[in-house]
């Protein structure tokens, strides 16, 4: 598309010199050419076309000077129309205020016309730039409201408050997403399978940002259809669909950790499945700090066909029970130092989150040592936790 020039002289020659100098441009639909004999005709052409990208302007003319026209250009605060200022050779003293006023460049008369067309070509290329730049600006902009609107959208997803059942079936819950980005792909899942029956997981999608968090949205709507569905299906054949889902057209290759978990409220007994994820830590009603043991388990989207194992733990009343993604323990600090397991475990044997009764008072703590810990590096993955407390009884 043609550059639109506004060109302002109020000596008739000079556009059959511009319009003779820059044929082959004009020809070639590079520049395009609109005239006015002086400032006032040239703040109409300004109303009239909003396309005009430069202005080419005599500074001594009559009915409005080119310096008051320059002016009334800087109000209209378009960083895009750049004006280029043409001056008797010699006087400096309104040259400068031109520059002073916001022009780009200039020339003097007697107009070289060497010298003129290097300055408009210059100029023309400072404002493709900043047109670039400014497109740039633009989408960055759009990005970053999709992004915002992906984040709610991601957000809202997730559990944000812990239904009363759980709590009247004596199950103190709280968990978080802290995501490295905008949108990530971590997740997790609570509810009430039935009066006796508390499903809740965590998982973790392989990759980062916006694929990470579609994948996310996939593998937790495949959750929540299987295990909310009473169909008499054990732990394991449930896992084993939502893998076979998840492993399906998966060209991306994708993976997602996982740590699902059936809890019978009135025992205390909690099944779980292993599907490659971080080793939940168990804080016993007395102190003492325990991590459930890995016994296998495959990550699922790896191997439809994978026979999931489920095994089972019991929590007494007072235990707390510990989810977490690999973004707690593999945090770094600037020293390049790991937060790491023995470390959230002595957090909450001998450390602060040793004091912590209710399960978002734990979450809470853990987060505020992770900050603290990782201080002024750069958060490269989510930090996600699901902690509750095994209280039968209490309601």
């Amino acid at each position: 598309m043609a550059i639109r020039i506004l060109s302002v002289d109020d000596e008739q020659d000079m556009e059959m010199l511009i319009l003779q100098l820059f044929r082959k441009q004009i020809r070639d639909k590079k520049y395009e050419f609109v005239f006015a004999n002086n400032g006032i005709e040239a703040l109409e052409r300004l109303e009239e076309s909003d396309d005009i990208a430069l202005i080419l302007s005599d500074i001594n003319m009559p009915g409005m000077d080119g310096l008051t026209f320059l002016s009334k250009v800087n109000e209209k605060q378009n960083p895009l129309l750049k004006s280029i200022m043409v001056s008797a050779y010699g006087d400096m003293d309104n040259i400068r205020t031109a520059m002073n006023r916001g022009a780009f460049d200039f020339v003097t008369k007697p107009v070289n016309f060497e010298d003129l067309e290097i300055t408009i070509s210059k100029t023309v290329e400072h404002i493709e730039m900043l047109t670039s730049l400014e497109k740039g600006r633009e989408q960055l902009i759009a990005i970053q409201n999709d992004l915002s609107v992906a984040k709610e959208i991601q957000m809202s997803m997730l559990p944000k408050t812990v239904p009363a059942n759980i709590g009247k079936a004596g199950v103190d819950l709280h968990a978080f997403i802290h995501p490295a980005k905008v949108v990530g792909g971590d997740l997790y899942d609570y509810f009430m399978m039935d009066s006796e029956h508390l499903f809740f997981m965590i998982g973790d999608v392989s990759d980062k940002g916006v694929p990470a968090a579609l994948f996310m949205a996939i593998s937790k709507a495949i959750f929540k259809s299987q295990f909310s569905n009473r169909n008499g299906d054990s732990i394991t054949e449930k896992v084993k669909i939502v893998n076979e889902f998840l492993s399906e057209d998966n060209s991306s290759y994708m993976f997602v950790t996982a740590f699902v978990c059936i809890l019978n409220v009135k025992t205390g007994v909690v099944e779980y499945v292993d599907a490659g994820h971080e080793p939940p830590v168990i804080v016993r009603a007395n102190g003492e700090t325990e991590l459930v043991k890995k016994e296998g388990g495959m990550a699922l989207c790896f191997d439809p066909t994978f026979e999931f194992e489920s095994h089972t733990l019991t929590l007494h009343p007072g235990d707390k029970f510990i989810l977490y993604t690999d973004g707690v323990t593999d945090a770094n600090n600037l020293a390049g130092a790991r937060y790491g397991l023995h470390y959230l475990q002595d957090f909450f044997t001998t450390g602060e989150g040793s004091t912590k009764e209710t399960a978002k008072e734990m979450n809470e703590a853990t987060l505020e040592s992770l900050i603290d810990f990782i201080g002024p590096a750069t958060q490269f993955d989510d930090i996600t936790m699901l902690s509750l407390r095994y209280l039968p009884g209490v309601s």
